[in-house]
């Protein structure tokens, strides 16, 4: 049996559209990450001896016309069709997955990703040729329903699906969630076979980059966090150290040009013992003189783990700032303080870690004046890089409700984003309009970069390290645009 796997296209004719970024859009900076959820259910399914096709169409900047040409070539033997979706999206992946289903009537169509896995009833609403979701953790929910297709056995045996049957939407248990992870293969074994790594951009990386999990769900409670709370849970289960190494030697000995590891936990620093034990073998084993890595790190590290890190290659930390308010930070459960953060700050740069610092505007309590401090101190920080985006809350999320709850969400998903792909803001509150959210998050951008400290200290950087001196300019070319646009934010 055959299961064919869809990153459907959207948007090409303006650029990659990023479905699996925490904010799913056409970045400005010309991010596209890998399509990894996706990617792992794959290659699970191929482990466990199906024969599986791949189609990443933003990656290729395919459009619809193009991806259904190859999809009738190569989905001839497909039983089992396999969507990923997201929020701005999921109109678009719906019509996408009838054109399939006209094209294989006989087959079964499934979504997945976190908007089905919040909107579940919803969902199959917006077209018939939804054969079912497969709600949140995805990777053995479909190697189990292509067995049940295979065996021709009742679909109620598949938890964690919702179907159609005899014109009703049945909703069967919960999968757990998967707990041995060393079960799920690697996912650069899988891009190896399929997919061409120089398609992918992080911005924060040298290119080109392979992107990994080596753990899933947070215990982080953040309340605008779409993960953790659609698709993966709040506990980190965690893949063992071995497996990861064993992940990162492969990658060292087929991927010769690969300068850089994304780990994409939601935070990867959150288990210490485990964290050092993965930077003791890194440096055991030379490879942290081989190959950089960088990874999300919530602001309660520690230096003395920051050292090691450093030490076994780890190039770049990415925390979740958001704000310097801490009445704001209560608000959204974000469960930090800003003394951490200050703290997090000086030892990053005592650690020789750069820092890729991540900011938030338009959160419960935010004002002109919350947000003009959360700049100040961003400029204070002096990190490496920044980002500044307006709250963007996903169904399933304490954020979207709290939005809608309020009346400060009054549009529909394709509202999501610009007509170009890029990001939109949904939300206007009592104090800041959604126009005004935005061009503060482009008057900081122009603030932080525009700066001549930022640039001399771009250029001292680059004279000592080359890759990341082409980071840089790949960069700048990708933002020059949007920051050299009229300033129209009015504090």
């Amino acid at each position: 049996m055959k299961i064919f796997f869809i990153n459907p296209p959207f948007k090409a004719e303006y650029g990659k559209f990023s479905r699996e970024s925490r904010s799913p859009c056409i970045g400005h900076s010309g991010v596209l990450y890998y399509p990894l959820w996706l990617i792992y259910a794959a290659a699970y399914s191929k482990k466990c001896g199906y024969e599986v096709e791949f189609l990443d169409a933003p990656a290729k900047l395919l459009n619809k016309e193009k991806s259904l040409e190859i999809i009738k070539e190569k989905g001839k033997d497909v039983r089992l069709f396999v969507f990923n979706t997201s929020t701005p999206s999921i109109y678009s992946d719906c019509e996408f997955c009838e054109a399939v289903k006209e094209m294989y009537p006989d087959s079964f169509t499934v979504l997945v990703g976190t908007h089905p896995s919040a909107t579940v009833n919803e969902t199959f609403t917006f077209s018939k040729a939804i054969d079912g979701i497969a709600r949140k953790e995805y990777d053995f929910i479909i190697k189990n329903l292509a067995d049940a297709i295979n065996n021709n056995e009742d679909l109620s045996v598949v938890k964690g699906l919702s179907y159609r049957k005899n014109g009703e939407i049945i909703d069967n248990p919960d999968a757990e969630h998967i707990e041995n992870l060393d079960e799920i293969p690697f996912a650069s074994e899988f891009i190896k076979e399929y997919l061409d790594v120089n398609d992918y951009v992080f911005p924060a990386s040298a290119l080109p980059e392979i992107q990994i999990f080596t753990g899933r769900g947070c215990p982080a409670r953040c309340n605008y966090c779409v993960y953790p709370q659609t698709l993966h849970g709040h506990k980190y289960r965690l893949r063992s150290v071995d497996n990861v190494i064993a992940e990162f030697e492969y990658i060292l000995k087929n991927f010769p040009e690969v300068k850089q590891v994304v780990i994409e936990d939601d935070t990867f620093t959150v288990n210490k013992k485990r964290t050092v034990e993965f930077c003791e073998k890194m440096i055991s084993s030379g490879m942290n003189k081989k190959i950089r890595w960088l990874c999300n790190a919530r602001v309660n590290l520690d230096l003395e783990t920051m050292k090691i890190m450093k030490k076994a290659g780890c190039k770049l930390i990415i925390p979740g700032i958001e704000s310097v308010d801490q009445t704001i930070l209560n608000n959204i459960r974000k469960g930090i303080t800003v003394e951490q953060i200050e703290n997090y700050i000086k030892n990053a740069k005592k650690a020789g870690l750069m820092i890729h610092a991540c900011y938030m505007v338009g959160n419960k309590g935010e004002t002109k004046e919350t947000m003009q401090r959360t700049l100040d101190a961003a400029l204070r920080f002096k990190t490496d890089t920044m980002q500044f985006f307006p709250l963007i809350p996903y169904p399933g999320t304490e954020a979207y409700a709290w939005a809608k709850e309020n009346g400060y969400i009054k549009q529909g998903y394709s509202h999501y984003l610009k007509e170009d792909g890029t990001l939109n803001c949904v939300i206007s509150t009592e104090e800041l309009s959604s126009d005004e959210l935005v061009a503060f998050c482009a008057h900081a951008r122009k603030k932080y970069y525009l700066r001549p400290w930022y640039i001399l200290h771009r250029v001292k950087r680059g004279l000592t390290d080359f890759e990341d001196l082409k980071r840089s300019l790949k960069a700048f070319s990708r933002l020059k645009n949007s920051l050299f646009k009229k300033d129209e934010y009015n504090g």
